[in-house]
């Protein structure tokens, strides 16, 4: 992010969230400058993991862009990000129950030999909805998501080896996620695969 200036650095909250719902992108790197390292704190006790603290202020930081005009109402801005950050985190956890409980019950399922041949036919037409979303995505998003996710390398890492920065790599796997997420939902959908 850009260094802010330094007559914004000394406004308070309420007249950078003015700023900012007018669509200011400096009061945002302000308010970004003031407020991501806390709330990275706070994410981080709460989780105990970098990466996933790390996308939660990113998500929110996001949220608080995308919906600025929303945002000018509210009453504190440490009170909006603190809410923001606490819903992410509660979402993300509430997520994690339901993934550990879907897979837990595959794993009962598996155990007990009712796999069949149908269930193994979902399976991989579930596959290639991912493999063709994954090839449809713009080849510099898929570069960095397949270096995130296959390669297993960090953002870092992955900025490094191609000369962006790592905000960057979070982004595009950010919405290389999101994009991929949401086809994988509407195939579920459609042909459910329960067990």
């Amino acid at each position: 992010m850009a260094k802010p200036d330094i007559e914004l650095e000394l406004l308070p909250d309420h007249q950078l969230l003015q700023l900012l719902s007018a669509g200011s992108q400096a009061s945002y790197t302000v308010i970004y400058e003031r407020y991501s390292e806390i709330l990275f704190r706070h994410a981080y006790n709460m989780l105990e993991d970098r990466a996933e603290a790390e996308d939660v202020i990113q998500e929110v930081f996001l949220m608080l862009w995308t919906k600025r005009a929303g945002a000018a109402g509210a009453k504190s801005l440490s009170g909006y990000l603190y809410t923001s950050v606490r819903n992410r985190i509660l979402n993300h956890l509430t997520h994690q129950k339901v993934v550990d409980k879907y897979l837990d019950s595959i794993r009962t399922y598996m155990e007990a030999g009712g796999y069949t041949a149908d269930e193994l036919l979902r399976e991989k037409e579930l596959a290639a909805v991912i493999e063709r979303e994954i090839e449809a995505m713009p080849p510099k998003m898929r570069e960095i998501f397949l270096m995130s996710r296959e390669q297993e390398l960090s953002h870092k890492s992955i900025g490094e080896l191609l000369n962006i920065s790592d905000k960057t790599v979070k982004q595009q796997v950010y919405k290389a996620v999101k994009q991929l997420k949401g086809r994988v939902e509407n195939f579920l959908k459609v042909i459910p695969i329960f067990f």
